[in-house]
């Protein structure tokens, strides 16, 4: 009966000590320069293909949705 166990035990066993080794390996992605930004690039939610740069159709878009999102107004009024 203790065999029988001892064989999926050593591979559980290995199976984790390479689970847990493996984040070692791991490279860091971005590097700090003091006083730049080195994540994506920020860029204005108006320009995309979507809108093109016009910042009133994007906020149109954005008050057409919120109200849409609004329950107040989703109500029929009595």
């Amino acid at each position: 009966m203790m065999r029988k166990l001892a064989k999926p035990a050593a591979v559980l066993a290995a199976f984790a000590v390479v689970f847990s080794l493996s984040a070692c390996g791991e490279k860091k992605v971005t590097t700090y320069e003091p006083g730049k930004y080195s994540g994506a690039p920020v860029a204005a939610p108006w320009d995309s293909p979507q809108f093109g740069g016009k910042q009133a159709q994007w906020e149109a878009a954005i008050q057409a949705r919120t109200q849409g999102q609004n329950d107040y107004s989703r109500i029929p009024a009595k």
